[in-house]
């Protein structure tokens, strides 16, 4: 494995620079993240890991409370025959899918899937729930996990199983699932620069990449420090598809027999592996303060001398009393081994006392993002550190989104897209043709990411990156995981 050259406190991490991947698993696995199971492709999120899920949910879900949709669940497996009503759906999960054919040590007279995504299912449903326009519209989510039989696993990125939420609404009309689409892509867009300080780009995906059945996929798409892209989010516009397929109609204000127009949209908890490669370091993790299991660590200095774990729980309480997320760790260990402990963790601020600190009325604090060292007025320290934490997040955000500016080039030629893809994004002209996407991706290993929802026109005469041929949109080309 290599090691870590940069910094010397920390040995036992790869270089990102040197093995990307393997600094991703050191990190994953030494922080008590996740672990790999005995299950093929399956990962365990530890507790530390998924207070991270916990953290993601409840603003997720409060966002999602507030456009109107409530939580729900739905079975877990799926009846074969529920998959086939739409073709292009059940082809597009065909290869992903798992089956149950045994029920105890019976066969089963039909197969049944492992919920590889619950279309199928919600909308056989929804074909019993919606009579009359009165009905409309029905906004449901759901937190669950699924399934999909993955060749190439990495834990939080891709495995077999994970957990995620899947958002399931159906319209009166093609508009309003239109605006259902388009408001989820903003709520998403919206808590991955606010909870996870992960800047996006948001944009529509070719007709190769879409979601099996959809009209149209919008993707949420992130740059990894690597230069690749990870797909964050999507938000699907499903049109009448699966209303036709699924028989749910409605009786309009005109007494006329309509079917819905339906949308789905998910997130995932490959949402906590894009914001461990967009902000992490040489030293390990770094938080985004807003969904850090913990903000705010306390660590004594001279812990035996008289009054410093007094005044250190004192601290404790009167943070946690408001608000924050904050930990006191009076372990037996070194000063040195906790620093390299808690770095590793990624906790966004670190509080050092000590007998001279609290002679003073002060503490010392520092930042992870920045490894800045600061000194506070124990008075008034609460306020202090929230602002603090504010001012961390929009750090990383900003570190984040000007990392990826500068690894994203606009490209004329298709060397110019060549070259610029083994690096990071590559904004150009294109066809918009599937034999073109193909051969770009044959030739460089780039996938098309979005067009983007801001800046996709192009120019008369405009030509393609690559085959030449008129361009009908700007589009971004990236490797990819």
């Amino acid at each position: 494995m290599a090691k870590n050259k940069n910094e010397g406190f920390v040995t036992q991490i790869a270089s990102r620079a040197e093995d990307f991947p393997q600094w991703y698993t050191d990190v994953i696995l030494k922080t008590g993240m996740v672990d790999y199971s005995d299950v093929r492709g399956c990962m365990v999120i530890r507790p530390y890991g998924y207070r991270v899920w916990e953290l993601i949910q409840e603003n997720m879900d409060a966002r999602f409370k507030a456009t109107g949709h409530e939580n729900a669940y739905f079975p877990l497996f799926i009846p074969e025959s529920l998959l086939k009503k739409e073709a292009e759906h059940v082809e597009g999960f065909a290869p992903e899918a798992a089956w149950v054919t045994m029920g105890g040590s019976e066969p089963l007279t039909e197969r049944l899937a492992v919920r590889p995504t619950s279309e199928t299912i919600i909308c056989s449903m929804y074909s019993k729930w919606v009579q009359s326009y009165r009905d409309l519209p029905l906004l449901l989510n759901q937190w669950c996990n699924v399934v999909r039989w993955e060749k190439n696993t990495r834990p939080f990125l891709r495995t077999s199983e994970f957990l995620w939420q899947e958002g399931h609404t159906a319209h009166a009309t093609f508009d309003e699932a239109q605006q259902e689409t388009m408001q989820q892509l903003r709520t998403y867009r919206d808590f991955m620069e606010e909870a996870l300080a992960i800047p996006v780009i948001c944009g529509r995906k070719s007709e190769k990449e879409k979601f099996a059945g959809a009209f149209a996929t919008y993707t949420l798409e992130a740059m990894m420090q690597d230069g690749k892209a990870l797909q964050m989010g999507t938000s699907h516009n499903l049109s009448d598809h699966f209303a036709r397929a699924y028989d749910i109609n409605y009786l309009s204000r005109e007494g006329k027999l309509e079917p819905c127009f339906t949308t789905s949209w998910g997130t995932s908890t490959r949402m906590i592996g894009g914001m461990i490669m967009v902000h992490g370091d040489d030293r390990g993790l770094v938080m985004p303060p807003r969904v850090a299991p913990v903000q705010v660590v306390i660590l004594p200095i001279a812990m035996h001398k008289a009054g410093v774990l007094e005044k250190a729980e004192e601290l404790r309480r009167e943070l946690k009393a408001a608000g924050l997320r904050v930990q006191l760790d009076d372990r037996d260990q070194s000063a040195g081994w906790k620093f390299n402990e808690w770095e590793m963790k990624g906790v966004p601020l670190r509080i050092e006392i000590g007998p001279r600190d609290i002679e003073n009325g002060q503490v010392v604090a520092l930042r992870r993002d920045s490894l800045e060292k600061l000194t506070l007025p124990i008075s008034g320290l609460a306020d202090a550190l929230k602002t603090l934490l504010d001012e961390v997040h929009d750090g990383m955000y900003q570190k984040a989104l000007a990392f990826r500016e500068a690894k994203t080039v606009d490209a004329s030629t298709f060397e110019e897209l060549s070259a610029g893809v083994q690096s990071g994004f590559v904004r150009a002209n294109w066809c918009g043709c599937r034999d073109c996407e193909d051969e770009i991706k044959q030739k460089t290993g780039a996938t098309t990411r979005c067009m983007p929802l801001e800046g996709a026109e192009v120019a008369p005469g405009a030509v393609c990156v690559h085959c030449g041929k008129p361009a009908t949109t700007r589009m971004y080309f990236a490797k990819a995981y």
